[in-house]
């Protein structure tokens, strides 16, 4: 836990994110905590908002995947059994 005066936080806020990477920032103002700085990731978790479709997808650290799909073949077309 990391705590800035308001004047701090406005002097250095590169410093203040780099803080909240590690965890909460307080900001002060007149010695009473204000506000929190937090990161993205502590946020969502906070927040419990489920990530979207395209976030679930994404996958920056990871480079390019080979995946071949595995052919169905002439059968998939068939007429339907109702017996």
């Amino acid at each position: 836990m990391t705590t800035f005066t308001s004047r701090e936080f406005n002097q250095d806020v590169s410093r203040a994110k780099r803080a909240a990477k590690k965890g909460p920032v307080f900001v002060t103002n007149r010695g009473r905590a204000s506000h929190v700085l937090l990161s993205i990731e502590e946020y969502r978790k906070l927040n419990g908002r489920e990530k979207s479709i395209l976030e679930m997808l994404a996958m920056p650290k990871v480079g390019d995947i080979d995946f071949e799909p595995p052919r169905m073949g002439d059968d998939i077309f068939r007429p339907a059994d109702f017996s």
